[in-house]
């Protein structure tokens, strides 16, 4: 079923979903399934499955040069998906990137997942490789999600990069984009940010999941912003509760979020990250309590693989 459907069903109810990493190549599909169990008495609609893309490495050889090597760190995402919609009887949602696919690949890669009966997929750009400063495309490949967002729709529509094709089978994907309450760290403002994500809806997006946020203040003024400019589908907030007195450090450095005073007081004030784990489950409580009363048609917790937080957070609310 589509997202969107699961949002018309709720009847104005909130609903509760979740994102979960691949294991690290040489792990068990147990692995995913253990953080997968707590949650599912929360009756998720939809299960989110990130991508990760291949990475370089420099591996010195006996002769002292270097030889440069591709790693896939987390594989396994599509098989994932079909295992969890075998196993749970739940929506799984597959994050497809333009970084590391040609638009060859990204077609095959869809003709998988609708083979499969996968019905979502989340298109992303994805981040830069850690050798590169700045977002490279493949050769051949999509520069900016609107665009891996119109080659999903031309498939939606029987349209494949061979024309002469023909009698060609039509997918049936929804198609969901992330967005940035904060702005894209790349945007020099949130208006080009949000000309470029009226792009993606215009291409064929049909609903949005934003980046994670720690002051709901900033999310409803991103709603009111993307209606003010003629964005009319879904936008379901991303939420994590903060665990650990690094991540004060790690999330607005590698997320570009900013942390409220408050939350970073607080945190600070902790004696280990059995307590920080405490304050950040609150705060998420709070936060995903205000938005719940707003009528909020889903909440999305980003898990980073450890689902016992979560589950703290969604017992009190759903």
């Amino acid at each position: 079923m589509k997202v969107t459907e699961h949002i018309k069903n709720g009847n104005g109810k909130t609903q509760f979903s979740f994102e979960i990493l691949p294991p690290l190549k040489g792990q068990h599909i147990q692995s995913i399934f253990d953080n997968i169990d707590p949650l599912m008495e929360f009756n998720p609609p939809f299960i989110d499955v990130t991508y990760h893309r291949e990475e370089y490495v420099y591996k010195q050889l006996d002769n002292g040069l270097l030889k440069k090597q591709v790693v896939k760190k987390r594989p396994g995402t599509v098989g994932i998906c079909a295992a969890i919609q075998n196993k749970y009887d739940v929506d799984a949602i597959p994050h497809i990137l333009c970084g590391g696919f040609s638009k060859e690949d990204t077609e095959n890669f869809l003709i998988d997942l609708d083979f499969l009966g996968i019905d979502n997929v989340m298109a992303l750009r994805g981040d830069a490789v850690k050798t590169e400063t700045y977002f490279k495309a493949e050769k051949d490949g999509h520069t900016y999600a609107n665009e891996l967002v119109g080659q999903i729709h031309d498939l939606n529509h029987g349209v494949y990069l061979d024309e002469e094709l023909q009698n060609c089978c039509e997918t049936n994907f929804c198609i969901g984009v992330g967005a940035y309450p904060e702005k894209h760290m790349e945007a020099p403002n949130l208006e080009s940010d949000l000309h470029f994500l009226k792009k993606k809806i215009k291409n064929g997006a049909e609903y949005i999941v934003t980046q994670m946020f720690f002051d709901n203040a900033k999310y409803f003024e991103f709603v009111k912003k993307c209606r003010a400019a003629g964005i009319e589908v879904p936008i379901i907030p991303g939420l994590k509760p903060i665990a650990t007195k690094k991540q004060l450090n790690m999330l607005p450095h590698r997320f570009h979020v900013d942390l409220p005073e408050d939350l970073i007081i607080a945190v600070v004030k902790c004696k280990d990250n059995k307590q920080v784990r405490e304050v950040g489950v609150e705060w998420c409580i709070e936060q995903s309590k205000e938005l719940q009363k707003a009528g909020i048609p889903v909440l999305h917790y980003y898990s980073m693989g450890k689902s016992d937080n979560i589950k703290s957070v969604a017992s009190q609310l759903f």
